[in-house]
């Protein structure tokens, strides 16, 4: 079976610029501050990564906040390109990454999915068919026309699934966007990525959600500090990721108790 996704040796730097000095006296007091930090600063958020999604997969990719899964989905939707490593991906990338991306916010609705389909390579008498569907499914007739800046989190994740699903992807970049939205609008959502599944689309899908791992996933990925700590059967690394966390919590939990303890025994005694 070919491969949709596979990366190999993928690293990704990012240079973080640090708040420049707001006036001459702050840059000439930074000069003789020993312990100024630098204004750049390199940050690494894949450090030589390598797996492979096949055709047909469902794949999660599991981790805590900063770790490098956002990261991952945009070197496969190929909106950044790795300062490192080969990305090859074989078909049509739909991809629903941040709120906002891929909106022009000055855009309504409307003008935003007919521009969605020109990138894709899709003509305009192909939107046109397909616009009533999109339109449909998102539940938005009434806030088509108004510019998308003016939309809440939950009309994003509406519009921007319901534009996804419908420029017939081969393979579907989901970053938490599922997360906002009423509970009704993330169950259809749900039950479209089932159908999906069924229907043999490769989908990765980036969240906090075991349960959601768990229920559509057939493989795992675990990151963590930008690099894999678990890959494989989706039990083996829900098993591996959950032990990290719990001692985790459990260590902070001891440091928090052991700090609470010294400065109660360095309290003066009350008389």
């Amino acid at each position: 079976m070919q491969a949709a996704v596979r990366l190999e040796r993928v690293s990704k730097r990012f240079v973080l610029h640090r708040e420049r000095p707001r006036s001459f006296q702050e840059l000439f007091l930074n000069l003789f501050r020993r312990n100024s930090r630098p204004s750049k600063e390199k940050y690494w958020a894949l450090k030589d990564v390598s797996f492979e999604i096949r055709e047909g997969e469902v794949v999660g990719i599991l981790g805590d906040n900063g770790v490098g899964k956002s990261t991952a989905l945009k070197l496969m939707s190929r909106i950044i390109e790795p300062t490192s490593g080969t990305i090859e991906v074989n078909g049509r990338v739909g991809a629903l990454l941040e709120l906002g991306a891929g909106f022009h916010p000055d855009l309504t609705g409307r003008e935003n999915v007919y521009l969605n389909g020109s990138i894709l390579g899709f003509s305009k008498e192909k939107m046109g068919r397909i616009f009533d569907d999109i339109l449909d499914f998102s539940e938005m007739e009434r806030f088509i026309d108004v510019p998308v800046k003016h939309y809440s989190s939950g009309m994003y994740m509406r519009l921007a699934f319901a534009i996804a699903i419908h420029l017939e992807p081969d393979i579907l970049l989901i970053d938490e966007i599922l997360a906002v939205g009423d509970q009704a609008f993330q169950l259809r959502c749900m039950d479209k990525i089932n159908e999906m599944k069924r229907q043999g689309l490769t989908m990765v899908i980036v969240t906090h959600a075991l349960g959601v791992v768990r229920d559509l996933c057939d493989r795992a990925i675990w990151l963590d500090e930008g690099k894999i700590q678990a890959e494989g059967s989706v039990e083996h690394v829900l098993q591996q990721y959950t032990t990290q966390v719990m001692a985790h919590d459990r260590k902070q939990i001891l440091e928090a108790e052991k700090e609470k303890s010294d400065a109660d025994g360095d309290s003066p005694d009350q008389e």
